[in-house]
C-alpha cells in the first residue's frame, strides 16, 4: 500500500490596505521608531479599519486568492479549518461562515484556537485528515484581526500586532513530500502571562469590565519573551535531531513572526545562516495565526520542490511547537 503524506499544494494571502507605521505610533503612545525596530524588528503593520468587517472578511479574501491562483473548484474542498484567536463572534464558528462564503458547499468546517500557534496546530490537524485517506482537499486558513483586541494606549502591545490572513491547501502526496514530522507542546503555566481578562466564562462582559479596559490583550512581555526564546529554539532543535537533519539539510526556517530577536535566537540554535530564515515581521508585525501562511505567500517564488522547511511557533497559553515539511511544488 502506498503511503499517503499531506502536502501543501497552494497558498493565498490578504492584508488590509491601511498601514500603521512606527512614525504614526510615535504620535499615539510614548515610543519611537528606533526603540520599536531595535526590540522587535517591526517597521509597520496593517490594520483592517472598515466598520463591520472582521476576521472572516480577511479569511475569505485569502481563501479566494488561493482558489483563484490554484484554479480549483471550491465545491471540491472537503474541510475548512479556521485558525484564529479573534473569531467574528462568540459561539458561531467563523470557519463555518467562511466556508459558506467561498462556495465550499461540500465541506465541514470549524475554528481552532491556540493563540499564535493556531496555524501550526492546524497544519497537524489538516495533515491527519489527509493521511487518513478520507479527505482529498483540506483548506487551512490563518487569520486574525488583532486590532480588535489591542489597546492603542498600551505601548507594550500596540506596537507589536497587526491584521492579516493567509491560506494553504493540503492534498495527498505519494512522492514522500509534505509533512514529515511534528513536535507540538503546551503548558498551562502561561495562562496568566498573555491573556484577555474579561469576556469569557470566568469574567463575563459587564459595564465594569469595559470601564476597566479588561477586554484588551494583556502581555507580560519579559516573561513571554523568555519562554518564547527557549520554547521555539528547543522544539526546532528537537525536530532536527529526531529526523537526523543538519543545518545543511534545511533550506528554510518558517518561524512565527512575533519578535525578530526570537526568530534570530531560533535560527542560531539551529545553526542556520540568515539567508535561510524567512522574515516579513518588518512589514506586518505579529499577525498571530496569519504569520506562517503570510511567509509562505511572500516567499512562494523562492520555495522549490523538495526543499526542507522547519516551521516553528510560540503562543499564549502557552502553546508551541515545530513541524518538518518537504515542499511539494515549484511555482510556475
Amino acid at each position: 500500500m502506498t503511503t499517503i503524506t499531506a502536502a501543501i499544494t497552494a497558498v493565498g494571502a490578504y492584508v488590509p490596505e491601511f498601514v500603521l507605521s512606527n512614525q504614526v505610533l510615535e504620535t499615539m503612545v510614548d515610543t519611537n521608531d528606533e526603540w520599536i525596530t531595535t526590540r522587535t524588528g517591526i517597521k509597520e503593520r496593517r490594520l483592517l479599519k472598515e466598520k463591520g468587517k472582521g476576521t472572516s472578511f480577511m479569511a475569505i479574501k485569502a481563501a479566494q486568492d488561493l482558489i483563484s491562483k490554484a484554479n480549483i473548484n471550491p465545491a471540491e474542498i472537503d474541510l475548512v479549518i479556521m485558525a484564529t484567536t479573534t473569531a467574528d463572534m462568540p459561539v458561531a464558528s467563523t470557519g463555518v461562515y467562511v466556508a459558506s462564503q467561498i462556495g465550499a458547499v461540500n465541506a465541514f468546517a470549524y475554528d481552532l484556537q491556540a493563540a499564535c500557534s493556531s496555524f501550526l496546530y492546524g497544519m497537524s490537524n489538516a495533515a491527519a485528515y489527509i493521511q487518513s485517506g478520507r479527505y482529498k482537499k483540506v483548506l487551512l486558513i490563518g487569520a486574525d484581526k488583532m486590532s480588535s483586541i489591542i489597546d492603542y494606549t498600551d505601548r507594550a502591545t500596540c506596537i507589536i500586532f497587526g491584521d492579516g490572513a493567509g491560506a494553504v491547501l493540503f492534498e495527498p502526496n505519494y512522492e514522500g513530500l509534505g509533512l514529515q514530522d511534528e513536535y507540538l507542546r503546551s503548558d498551562g503555566i502561561g495562562r496568566e502571562y498573555l491573556k484577555i481578562d474579561a469576556g469569557g466564562s470566568i469574567l463575563p462582559p459587564s459595564i465594569e469590565t469595559v470601564q476597566n479596559r479588561q477586554h484588551y490583550v494583556f502581555q507580560d512581555g519579559k516573561t513571554v519573551f523568555k519562554y518564547a526564546v527557549s520554547g521555539m529554539a528547543d522544539v526546532s532543535e528537537k525536530i532536527m535531531e529526531r529526523n537526523n537533519l543538519t543545518k545543511d539539510d534545511i533550506n528554510w526556517l518558517v518561524a512565527h513572526q512575533a519578535n525578530k530577536r526570537i526568530i534570530d535566537a531560533t535560527a542560531n540554535r539551529m545553526g542556520l545562516d540568515e539567508s535561510k530564515v524567512l522574515v516579513n515581521i518588518h512589514r506586518y508585525g505579529n499577525t498571530t495565526s496569519a504569520t506562517l501562511p503570510l511567509l509562505l505567500s511572500d516567499f512562494e517564488n523562492q520555495l522549490k520542490k523538495g526543499d526542507n522547511l522547519i516551521f516553528a511557533a510560540f503562543g499564549g497559553g502557552f502553546t508551541w511547537g515545530s513541524i518538518y515539511l518537504k515542499w511539494a511544488y515549484n511555482k510556475q
